[in-house]
């Protein structure tokens, strides 16, 4: 059971089955702090690939068996992106719902 001032966070990384991993936390915390720089160092990540494809892109000389090897990280880059951008969601939905609404309504 959590806490009302407690949130589930969806964490930045899966569990050895593949699944999600989740956290209840307040927003505080080493777990959460480090799931932060998990993000941010995936974020950068995702930067950094979308700068070598736009050079491989360019080069006429590139070759198929690049431009698989820079897919496959692009895919696993999208899919951490994309669970990035699940769990802010999340956290921004949870954090409008227990917001009072202006006029008190």
């Amino acid at each position: 059971m959590t806490h009302p001032e407690h949130e589930l966070r969806l964490l930045p990384w899966t569990g050895t089955d593949g699944k999600p991993c989740y956290l209840v936390t307040d927003g505080t915390g080493c777990l959460t702090r480090r799931a932060d720089a998990v993000e941010r160092t995936q974020l950068a990540m995702a930067d950094e690939l979308l700068g070598h494809a736009a050079d491989l892109l360019a080069d006429r000389r590139v070759t198929a068996d690049q431009l698989r090897f820079l897919l496959a990280r692009m895919c696993e880059s999208l899919t951490d992106v994309r669970r990035i951008a699940g769990s802010r969601g999340a956290r921004l939905a949870a954090t409008r719902s227990t917001r009072p609404t202006p006029g008190g309504r």
